[in-house]
């Protein structure tokens, strides 16, 4: 059974789900990728909450119990819109923001979209800017995909009102969302038992909640119409911290070369053994020691 969220109002009828077990110290902001809901940090909100930080962690738009998007957009820019009203209604000038997979790219937009809010990055996977031009110009050879693991994202991106209806039940729904903590190897095998299946794609059983996740793929695959551009195209100024885990087929290559590119003060890449995709739930005590020993500082001065 999973608990139920608070609810905050970011824009005019249209609220985010959100986790917050206190209401003072750092600001600290997680964000959820796909195939995850702010239920992937169940296991490190209440250390970081205890180690000093205001740790907040929404559903997306569209996601587990946020509001479906009031205007259709499922962007970066439209994320961040939403984020930026979170800020504003918890009263936060500043925060430190730590993501992985969707939610490691819609941090990185961030940081570059509203530097003054961003004091600092954690990225839990290889997540980063795309910067072909300069990572060509380091000698940095451009990375191969994988048909054979990337078949989802065609499915989803140029197909997503086919596939829903394909998974025309509640437990095919869940049973597809079950793949990618599975067979799919995005994590070591037996990393998540039954009972966290249960609980992981228990938001995705509504058909229209995993149509919603869809929709980052269709923008991925240039099929949906975004609401403003993308600002991933530059390096990430602030600090990062960058912690990855090995045990997952979807990683790039030259890993540390290209985060040297993209985060200039990059802390990492950090390679955390036995950790796959979902290193919140994975590895929670490495990730919420790493994050509170990188804002030591943070926590000194609150």
């Amino acid at each position: 059974m999973r608990s139920s969220p608070q609810f905050v109002t970011v824009g005019p009828g249209h609220r985010l789900a959100v986790r917050r077990p206190r209401r003072d110290g750092v600001p600290l902001l997680l964000l959820h990728g796909f195939p995850c809901t702010s239920l992937i940090w169940s296991h490190t909100i209440e250390p970081l909450a205890a180690a000093g930080f205001d740790v907040v962690a929404p559903d997306l738009r569209g996601y587990g119990d946020s509001d479906f998007a009031p205007d259709g957009f499922y962007d970066f820019a439209a994320f961040n819109a939403d984020l930026m009203g979170l800020f504003d209604a918890l009263g936060w000038e500043r925060a430190v923001v730590a993501g992985h997979d969707l939610g490691a790219m819609v941090a990185i937009d961030m940081a570059n979209r509203y530097a003054e809010r961003v004091d600092r990055l954690v990225v839990l996977d290889d997540s980063m800017p795309d910067l072909p031009e300069a990572f060509a110009a380091a000698g940095i050879p451009a990375g191969t995909r994988k048909p054979h693991v990337y078949d989802y994202q065609r499915r989803q991106g140029l197909h997503a009102d086919e596939l829903v209806a394909e998974l025309d039940t509640p437990d095919r729904r869940r049973r597809y969302i079950a793949e990618f903590f599975g067979h799919r190897m995005w994590c070591p095998p037996n990393a998540f038992s039954e009972a966290d299946l249960a609980l992981l794609t228990e938001p995705y059983a509504d058909a229209e909640r995993l149509r919603a996740s869809f929709a980052d793929y269709e923008v991925v695959m240039g099929a949906r119409e975004m609401s403003g551009p993308e600002l991933i195209d530059r390096p990430v100024e602030q600090p990062v911290l960058v912690l990855i885990g090995p045990d997952q087929v979807t990683l790039g290559e030259h890993i540390a070369e290209r985060c040297a590119i993209a985060f200039p003060q990059v802390v990492g890449p950090f390679w955390v053994p036995g950790a796959g995709h979902f290193m919140p739930w994975e590895k929670p005590t490495v990730v919420h020691r790493a994050i509170r020993s990188f804002c030591g500082d943070l926590l000194v001065r609150s």
